[in-house]
């Protein structure tokens, strides 16, 4: 219900906005630095300045010299990639990975107003679901919170090449971008090295404890919300426990190795830790 939706758009309002504004505000100003220089004004050559800086024409003009004062660009546009596939609707500590993923996304859609920015979202499974152009605003903000609660995918598989080639061909200027996933899918290393030589770009992998360790309850079935292939894991059976483990682990590693070697920042989390910490520790090596 319609009532309901704006219920849960109030609550998660409430709670991002307070901390964006009690704990992100200055570390985010600081951690994303803008697009760069822009003029500010003139004034007299003072010793020790650039040469470079000198503004020639008003030097002529006054037949005395003076500089070109820039300051930091600060106005910044901000654009979420947001993995809607159908992994990330999964959950086993009382709340899914998508819930986890969209406040996050709250929380750094009001830190990017709150600092003058603009803030675009794409949806992605393994096309492009929405594309919500960059805009200011509290009411846009809410607009993305509650499209993030309501959205459902048409299809359930990732692919992280094609958001990325759309978010070069629609967004020209440099801008700061967070990939937010649950990490299901293959990173593709040529479409990733374009987007993060010509913007600024993060990646936040949100996980699930249970994508890691299962309770001993003897046999299970487990099934792949991506492509729906079924498997059966006998729980009781350390080695395969150990194997499936493994497995998981070493997917991550690789991921964030690939990631780390193409110099692109990232944090992952599992959706029983405080994402708090690992926003912060974004931000910190951003810094």
């Amino acid at each position: 219900m319609e009532s309901d939706l704006l219920k849960k758009v109030r609550k998660i309002e409430i709670k991002t906005k307070r901390l964006s504004a009690n704990i992100f505000a200055g570390q985010y100003h600081s951690a994303f630095k803008g697009k760069g220089m822009a003029f500010s004004e003139v004034r007299e050559y003072n010793y020790g300045d650039e040469i470079r800086s000198i503004d020639w024409n008003v030097t002529a003009r006054f037949n005395h010299p003076f500089i070109k004062v820039f300051e930091e660009e600060r106005e910044m546009t901000v654009v979420l990639l947001i993995d809607v596939s159908g992994s990330t609707f999964f959950g086993t500590d009382k709340v899914l990975k998508s819930e986890i993923i969209t406040e996050i996304a709250a929380v750094l859609s009001f830190s990017a107003i709150a600092n003058n920015d603009k803030v675009g979202v794409i949806f992605f499974s393994d096309k492009i679901e929405k594309y919500i152009p960059p805009k200011k605003g509290s009411s846009h903000i809410l607009r993305i919170i509650r499209e993030l609660l309501s959205f459902k995918p048409s299809e359930n598989k990732t692919s992280f090449e094609v958001p990325l080639k759309f978010f070069c061909s629609v967004i020209k200027k440099r801008a700061t971008c967070f990939l937010i996933t649950d990490g299901y899918g293959t990173f593709d290393e040529q479409p990733l090295r374009i987007a993060a030589n010509k913007h600024d770009l993060s990646v936040i992998m949100v996980r699930d404890k249970r994508e890691y360790t299962l309770p001993n309850i003897g046999l299970m079935q487990i099934k792949d919300a991506e492509s729906n292939h079924t498997i059966w894991i006998d729980t009781s059976d350390k080695q395969q426990i150990k194997s499936f483990t493994n497995f998981r682990k070493q997917q991550d590693e690789s991921m964030t190795m690939q990631l780390k070697r193409m110099g692109i920042t990232n944090v992952s989390l599992l959706t029983s830790d405080d994402y708090i910490k690992a926003l912060m520790k974004l931000f910190s090596i951003k810094n």
